[in-house]
């Protein structure tokens, strides 16, 4: 696998970058502030019940103004303002230097597409998005069918994927590490297994990373391999699936091209580790029903386990 799986907890509070870390300071004054909110409002409960004096309509109508209106008024005003000076402007175009990707939510997987900037290469993958730390990256979001949101919270807000539509993102983090991300608009059947996992390395790092994945498959070099690359072959799976060097431009599915250094199959459903591939082909079904993807149960074992190990071998 390409780096140490990353974990599985989704939480605005722990940022990794400014964006995120923005949020992350809302989120604490909301916390506070509502906290404080609700036990003012516990006291004036337990001291009218202690008191069980009447009130009268004077008072009363100074605690509906006071408390209904004005308070709500101050704060919230005062709220907006604060998120207004902390909220960063939208750019039209994006900064020198950023690393442009473009993110095509799909049902229910991830597309993701790079350009290697030294042989003008188009680099896709699925699932996974992989960043240089301390660079910006600009986001281009859409989608070809229904409305998908794209959220990972450590980097930042949600971004809505409307169809017919190209929305921006920027996201930068400050240091290497690995973030999980979820679809934030209910999909259809598998809105809740489709992750997006992020991995960002250091600079020089993710230059080496982005220059192999612009190679084509590696040359199978053994007559396991041989043979599990005829399977593919035999087995149509060109017909929806690209490998660059075996099958060109399939896009209905993931690019596979180097699938075998990916984290998880299925959009973070199944760890990639030995045999989860050969799994993933015979029972898809059975793992993420309602994928796009047909079971392959029918495949014998040999031809099965060949074609496996011929995917987990693209790296």
């Amino acid at each position: 696998m390409s780096a140490v799986l990353p974990p599985q907890v989704q939480s605005v509070l722990a940022p990794a970058g400014e964006a995120a870390a923005r949020i992350t300071s809302l989120s604490w004054l909301l916390i506070f502030g509502a906290t404080l909110i609700f036990l003012f409002v516990m006291g004036l409960l337990v001291a009218a019940l202690r008191g069980r004096a009447q009130a009268r309509p004077v008072s009363a109508r100074l605690w509906i103004l006071g408390g209904g209106v004005f308070f709500p008024l101050v704060v919230l005003s005062a709220l907006l303002a604060w998120t207004h000076v902390r909220t960063p402007g939208w750019m039209e175009r994006p900064p020198p230097g950023a690393v442009i990707v473009g993110i095509t939510a799909h049902m229910w997987w991830w597309e993701v597409r790079y350009r290697d900037p030294a042989s003008g290469q188009e680099v896709t993958l699925a699932n996974e998005l992989h960043l240089p730390a301390g660079r910006p990256v600009w986001l281009g979001l859409s989608s070809p069918n229904v409305i998908h949101s794209f959220w990972v919270p450590a980097l930042g807000g949600k971004m809505d994927m409307v169809p017919g539509r190209v929305d921006h993102l920027m996201v930068q983090v400050d240091q290497p590490g690995n973030w999980r991300g979820q679809c934030a608009e209910y999909c259809g059947e598998q809105h809740a297994r489709m992750a997006i996992h992020v991995v960002a390395h250091a600079p020089a790092a993710f230059d080496a990373w982005l220059a192999a994945q612009a190679r084509p498959a590696p040359v199978p070099d053994t007559a396991l391999l041989e043979r599990g690359r005829a399977a593919f072959l035999a087995q149509r799976c060109n017909a929806c699936h690209t490998v660059r060097g075996v099958a060109e431009e399939s896009r209905l599915g993931p690019d596979l091209t180097h699938v075998g250094s990916r984290l998880y199959l299925g959009a973070g459903t199944l760890l990639n580790q030995p045999g989860a591939m050969a799994h993933w082909i015979a029972h898809t079904q059975e793992v993420k029903p309602g994928a796009r993807m047909p079971s392959s149960a029918d495949i014998d074992t040999d031809t099965l386990t060949a074609l496996g190990a011929w995917l987990e071998h693209l790296k």
